[in-house]
């Protein structure tokens, strides 16, 4: 798994950010049963970072506390059976790695979030990435049933990673 990171914030967090998002990363992808090598993008950024990708890629003029842009699409949820078919729009032709998409997190709604809800720093960074990357693999969250499936992966790939509120 190739993990492309960078933080355009002057923010560091107290654990070692690209060693978590890469173990979050894999665990989703093991999760999932991806049967590729996969590339993810991570950007790190602040709220008026945030906001501006939100109303320049949505064109929603607010801050947010994480965004997905998936390369892929999915028939279903975690089935990458169509991957195979559009090789030249999914596939890094260097690396051979399926391109999953690109993940940008607001750096002051980690610090935000983990005091708003009584966690560190970490957990609320993994669980960003975690959901994230969920998207980035099919999952939605706007319907009542699909937000029961995405929440119970986010906390089955968390549990697994000793990462808990």
């Amino acid at each position: 798994m190739t993990l492309y990171a960078e933080n355009e914030t002057e923010v560091t967090f107290p654990f070692p950010v690209e060693e978590i998002a890469r173990s979050v990363i894999q665990a989703v992808l093991e999760e999932e049963n991806c049967p590729y090598e996969a590339t993810v993008n991570l950007l790190l950024t602040d709220n008026a970072g945030i906001r501006e990708y939100n109303r320049q890629y949505r064109e929603l003029d607010r801050e947010t506390d994480v965004l997905s842009f998936p390369n892929l699409d999915f028939d279903e949820p975690g089935n990458f059976d169509r991957a195979e078919d559009h090789e030249a729009d999914y596939f890094d032709p260097d690396s051979g790695e399926l391109i999953l998409g690109d993940v940008i997190v607001s750096v002051d709604k980690v610090i935000e979030q983990a005091e708003s809800y009584g966690h560190d720093q970490k957990r609320e960074f993994a669980f960003l990435v975690c959901h994230s990357l969920l998207h980035l693999c099919g999952y939605d969250h706007m319907e009542e049933n699909e937000r029961l499936v995405m929440e119970g992966k986010q906390e089955k790939i968390l549990q697994g990673l000793g990462i808990t509120r």
